[in-house]
């Protein structure tokens, strides 16, 4: 290998197969910010403040507190629960999803086609859980309306805690991949793993203890039907994406040729981007819904927390 190439790599700061050089500080870096970003979250501003502000605006005053009543209602219910949910806890890891596709590029057809593989992932997993909620729910832990007691876990918070810790280890592995510190089991397959990280996000229904989506799977579980179970949770996906899949656009629409000859500009851009928001998403995820979880209930001693949080 010649020294000019040696140096070229040095310059440009990756290694022999593209990636960047300095992957460990990458992680160590991202890992810090997940981890500081659970220590900042206040769960009952963006619930509460931000979530109930949209919904009490879109469905009148108390939205989360007044009952369902019909299909159509229950449908309205969903999509603007859903778009009042963006920015809970639940949902963060929708950034991390969406953010590496703002590469794609300014032409419509390349900037829908990705939009559309983590949609397709998304609904499919929503669907499939909506009908079960609407055929069984009233039998699952989220039906249950018992308050949770210091020392102890409810079956909901256990559930919500299996299905978070696992969709943020997920994110988190797909993020060592992305810079090649663990095997990437969708190297050959780049549209599996958009329609992946669509099921990941369709997944946040399985374990979400947001209130107003809880409202809403009552009435799915008490109305005893697939059909109206599944179109309101595809319904719920769907909102819950709507304003990331808004801002993708215009990114993608506006910046996107522009990020990408950034990108292309210095080999590893791309893939340290990639990894950066998957590891913060995965690493807050994990954290937030398991360790501080724990620390909320007694069952660990301590979690550090903002005082506003």
């Amino acid at each position: 290998m010649s020294e000019t190439a040696t140096l070229s790599r040095r310059e440009t700061g990756t290694t022999s197969t593209g990636l960047p050089r300095r992957r460990l500080l990458l992680v160590a870096l991202s890992s810090l910010a997940g981890f500081a970003l659970t220590v900042v979250w206040s769960a009952s501003f963006v619930d509460s403040t931000i979530g109930g502000a949209v919904a009490d605006a879109f469905l009148g005053e108390h939205a989360g507190e007044q009952p369902i009543v019909g299909f159509a209602a229950g449908i309205v219910f969903a999509f603007v629960s859903g778009l009042a949910g963006t920015f809970t806890a639940c949902n963060i890891a929708v950034f991390g999803a969406v953010a590496p596709m703002v590469t794609t590029g300014n032409r419509l057809t390349r900037t829908l086609a990705p939009l559309g593989l983590l949609t397709a992932g998304m609904v499919a997993v929503s669907a499939v859980y909506g009908a079960v909620v609407g055929a069984v729910g009233t039998a699952m832990p989220q039906f249950s309306t018992a308050q949770n007691a210091a020392g102890t876990l409810s079956p909901r918070s256990i559930q919500s805690m299996v299905v978070f810790g696992l969709v943020g280890l997920a994110m988190l592995y797909l993020g060592l991949a992305a810079i090649g510190l663990v095997p990437d089991p969708f190297a050959r397959a780049p549209r599996a793993r958009l329609v992946f990280m669509g099921a990941l996000i369709g997944g946040f229904l399985i374990g979400r203890p947001y209130p107003m989506f809880r409202h809403l799977f009552r009435d799915a579980a008490e109305s005893g039907n697939p059909l109206y179970g599944a179109a309101a949770f595809v319904l719920q996906s769907l909102g819950n994406i709507v304003i990331m899949a808004l801002l993708f656009l215009i990114m993608a629409r506006f910046a996107g040729s522009r990020l990408r000859r950034w990108l292309e500009a210095r080999p590893g851009r791309a893939a340290a981007l990639t990894a950066v928001t998957l590891i913060v998403a995965g690493v807050f995820t994990f954290l937030y819904w398991d360790l501080r979880l724990l620390a909320r209930r007694d069952i660990i001693p301590w979690y550090p927390v903002a005082p506003w949080s």
